[in-house]
């Protein structure tokens, strides 16, 4: 049983929402199939059935038929009407979409992964650097600056204070928009690097954050289909929030803005699949439902 399975069968089967779920869609399926039974009998009532082996088998696929709609996926959907618009996650590589790109970045914009010292070479941002940009710092620099040259730095830090990457601190919600019309990305300051090249966050500036992202999405995405990480799950030491928390304040930020006027007309939150043990994608589910 690989791990994924695993732990789809302990959301199932080890919480007591899961074994709540289950059993109502076992009850379901019994419930259909014992009325299957009876109108069968009814009308030919002469039927030799035995009728223990009868109930043995509604039993069984009652269960079996249960277990299997109410397995946790690995992808939930969910469709929101007045104003329309939806919300997907799912356990995937967020660089496989081809539409509209968020990802997380810092207030000074750093962007080097060699030694891992400023970006981490496996993150999110380090991927975007390598497998959009072919490893090319220097023109994700230049993309970066020619999207931010309207906007004036907050801080320009001393060199004897942070002694690598960029000296030039935006405010923390800073959206950069790059790439073309096509495709944008969107790379959002949530965090604030440190001058001990740690990136500090927390819940209030991931709220404020994503409120200045979704007005950069609403301008430049065209209404389009946008994907983005769970920002903030990564080396942002944000201790009090787990990934499932930091799922349900992207999704709440989100629902709530696109309330005043539509953002995107689909969210796609992607889970990366050593992540995946770590969110209950049965609880997410019932979560989308009372948005």
């Amino acid at each position: 049983m690989s791990r994924m399975t695993g732990h789809q069968a302990r959301m199932l089967f080890g919480t007591r929402l899961g074994l709540t779920t289950a059993g109502r869609a076992c009850a379901v399926h019994f419930g259909v199939l014992s009325g299957a039974v009876q109108l069968y009998l009814a009308f030919w009532p002469q039927s030799s059935l035995p009728r223990l082996t009868t109930f043995l088998v509604v039993v069984a696929l009652s269960l079996a038929g249960g277990i299997l709609m109410s397995w946790p996926r690995t992808r939930l959907s969910h469709e929101f009407r007045h104003p329309g618009f939806q919300v997907t996650i799912e356990v995937g590589d967020l660089f496989e979409h081809t539409g509209h790109l968020v990802v997380g970045g810092n207030d000074v914009f750093d962007t080097d992964t060699r030694d891992d010292l400023l970006i981490v070479h496996g993150s999110v941002q380090g991927q975007f650097l390598h497998r959009l940009y072919a490893g090319e710092t220097a023109r994700l620099d230049g993309d970066i600056d020619a999207a931010l040259a309207g906007v004036r730095p907050v801080l320009l830090e001393d060199r004897t204070a942070k002694r690598a990457g960029k000296l030039a601190r935006y405010p923390l919600g800073t959206v950069a928009v790059l790439g073309t019309p096509q495709r944008r990305c969107f790379l959002s300051a949530y965090g604030t690097m440190r001058n001990d090249l740690t990136v500090e966050s927390g819940p209030v500036q991931i709220w404020n954050s994503l409120e200045a992202l979704w007005d950069a999405v609403h301008l430049h995405a065209r209404r389009e289909a946008v994907a983005m990480p769970v920002i903030g799950s990564g080396l942002a030491r944000i201790d009090s929030m787990d990934h499932a928390g930091l799922i349900k304040l992207i999704l709440l930020s989100f629902v709530t803005r696109s309330r005043r006027s539509v953002v995107c007309k689909e969210l796609t939150i992607v889970v990366h699949p050593e992540d995946y043990e770590r969110v209950d994608m049965l609880e997410l589910a019932l979560f989308l439902r009372t948005l």
